[in-house]
């Protein structure tokens, strides 16, 4: 028996025996009796009768360990020609004050604090300002627009606003203020406090009574320490993709969350203390929070921040750069950013400029790793790269290959094993497992492990309706996929209408939801089709209204814009064409899935179904061949 299946088989023994043993590297105030409660089944929670407190665990004890001059953050930022490193005693001084500023106003145990903010250390700052009084933060992209803002603002509920003056994407300085300032306008809700994190290429005009600037208000701040929390009480809400009316706030409980972030950083990225980590994300991600921020803290790292492009920053060589200066022992990214160095740089000739022998692996995630990227990168940088699979429900990774345990043979098109905590089955539309190699709904049976997210946000009817009722005792995962003869998973599809942009799991319907509100259409739909470089973009298809007069080119246009407006550049919606008919089946439904197949150019049959066949011959003249998926 391999190491793996030793640890594995342990798990399935004993699941409380193994997750009680992983909690012993977390510094608790009150160490967990009980390390599973099970009473409100389905619904679980870990370690809930410990309290603890995850800034201190990411950031006090390394410094009380005698490690306070080791960095903390590296802060890398090619579109400010700027390098900055902090070390944990000095991040330990700029959280206990930021924590101070929000203690002073008001902010306590269990309020929310909105995140708006760049890839700046300012950024971790404020998540660990917010974990050190126990205050629940909600991280919100800074590319999304100022609706998205406000819906989210909504929702959370915020005291106090954590922002900055602008980010920088490229070369385009994006003022951030103005979208706050609008989102708050456009907000029921009305937080009673904006920090803002005045950056030199734009700053801000400030809201008298309500706005305070960061480095003034932290200054003259008292600092204070760590609160302790509930092992189930909530760290965080990071909403995922859901329509724009309805969002989806995925809930962190502090306790597992630790636990789960310290057993992946040794087991599957195979890291210690003062090893350098780059996740090479954004902090509105699910990335950015496990493994940017809290997993190489809690962990003891040194973590990377980097405020740039894998390519245009300056050049395809950026991402090698950062590893050499910074000697990165472990990059962490999504197959996007792959396949863009890939294409402007096929040969690799700005890798062999720099020396790489301090890279252990690569990981990817975020979206299905093409064989063809994964082979090219292990070509150039012959280290393992190794492709994972989670979700932002999950926090960390449902299916990999754990370096830390034993290196197993890499399958290209396939995220490895799974993990200890997760008992993945391919499931068959009645809920019945499915032979090995068979394609299904793919399912983890319950309980989820310490980590994964045990609600969402105000909403568990929403919660067990989404994830729990479709396979009773089971969590739906929302993607398909098989599981070979060696018990490798291959992710294949969402089974839902969630599309994959460069690693951004963004809704189809939020975007028909705001095509939709333009005067001039009348039905649409958006569907995902393969983009060479970013794995999928969106494709808009409308119908307009009779009588609409203007020209198509002229409603195509104001829809792109409408949707950028509103959901935000992330969405990277460039395409939308109008069309006389949508093709549906003969119960209404939009037959997205065969749109789809013509776009990408794979095979597809006339559906049984289908209301008029005319309609679809239609739609294949008009779209077949505009998708390049990746082989």
């Amino acid at each position: 028996m391999g190491q793996y299946a030793e640890v594995y088989g342990a798990w399935q023994k004993d699941p409380e025996a193994f997750w009680a043993e992983a909690a012993r590297a977390v510094d608790w105030t009150k160490a967990p009796l009980t390390v599973l409660d099970d009473s409100a089944a389905p619904l679980y929670r870990w370690f809930a009768d410990a309290e603890g407190n995850t800034c201190y665990n990411a950031v006090d004890r390394h410094v009380e360990a005698g490690r306070g001059d080791q960095p903390a953050i590296i802060h890398d930022s090619p579109v400010t020609d700027s390098k900055t490193t902090i070390t944990y005693a000095e991040l330990q001084d700029r959280v206990a004050r930021l924590a101070g500023v929000l203690a002073a106003r008001g902010v306590t145990k269990g309020d929310r604090v909105v995140i708006y903010m760049p890839m700046v250390p300012e950024a971790l700052v404020a998540m660990l300002a917010c974990a050190r009084i126990g205050a629940v933060h909600s991280v919100v992209f800074g590319g999304f627009a100022a609706h998205e803002l406000a819906v989210r603002i909504n929702d959370a509920a915020p005291k106090a606003v954590l922002s900055a003056s602008c980010g920088i994407e490229g070369k385009r300085v994006i003022a951030y203020k103005p979208l706050l300032d609008e989102a708050i306008a456009q907000s029921e809700h009305k937080p009673d406090l904006c920090v803002i994190f005045q950056r030199p290429q734009a700053e801000a005009a400030l809201t008298p009574g309500r706005d305070l600037d960061w480095a003034e208000a932290v200054a003259a701040a008292e600092p204070v320490g760590c609160t302790p929390v509930g092992g189930a009480d909530p760290l965080y809400i990071l909403y995922t993709s859901g329509t724009t009316g309805q969002p989806k706030g995925v809930v962190r409980h502090s306790g597992g969350h630790m636990v789960a972030l310290l057993w992946t950083m040794k087991n599957l990225y195979n890291v210690q203390a003062g090893d350098v980590f780059w996740a090479a994300s954004d902090v509105g991600w699910v990335v950015g929070h496990s493994y940017i921020c809290y997993g190489p803290l809690l962990a003891g790292c040194t973590t990377v921040v980097f405020e740039g492009k894998p390519v245009g920053t300056p050049d395809p060589g950026t991402f090698w750069r950062v590893i050499e200066e910074h000697d990165v022992k472990v990059l962490f990214t999504a197959p996007t950013a792959l396949r863009a160095i890939k294409r402007e740089d096929p040969e690799a000739a700005y890798l062999k400029k720099y020396d790489l022998s301090g890279l252990q692996a690569l990981f990817l995630a975020g979206e299905r790793a093409d064989p063809a990227t994964i082979e090219w990168a292990q070509t150039h940088l012959q280290k393992p790269v190794i492709d994972h699979w989670w979700q932002t429900e999950t926090g960390w990774a449902i299916a990999a290959n754990p370096l830390g345990i034993e290196e197993l043979p890499i399958k290209p098109g396939s995220p490895a094993v799974p993990m200890p905590g997760y008992e993945v089955e391919i499931l068959d539309e009645a809920g019945h497992p499915v032979p090995a190699g068979t394609l299904g709904a793919i399912a983890i049976k319950l309980p989820l492990p310490p980590g994964t997210f045990p609600t969402l946000w105000n909403a568990e009817a929403r919660y067990r309706k989404s994830y729990l009722d479709t396979f009773p005792g089971y969590y739906e995962t929302g993607d398909a996929g098989v599981k070979d003869e060696d018990g490798y998973l291959y992710i294949m599809a969402r089974t839902d209408d969630v599309i994959n942009v460069a690693g951004h799991r963004l809704s189809t319907g939020a975007m028909e939801e705001v095509l939709s509100a333009h005067p001039d259409v009348a039905e649409c739909a958006v569907i995902g089709i393969g983009d060479t470089l970013k794995g999928q973009s969106p494709l808009g298809l409308v119908c307009l209204n009779a009588g609409a007069d203007r020209s198509e080119e002229e409603i195509q246009k104001e829809c792109v814009a409408l949707v950028r407006q509103e959901i935000g550049p992330v969405a990277a919606f460039k395409q939308c064409i109008v069309i006389d008919a949508l093709p549906k089946t003969r119960s209404g439904k939009i037959l997205r899935g065969t749109m789809v197949a013509i776009a990408d150019g794979t095979p597809w049959k006339m559906p049984a179904t289908i209301d008029d066949p005319a309609v679809l011959d239609a739609i294949a003249e008009r779209i077949g061949g505009l998708g390049h998926p990746t082989s």
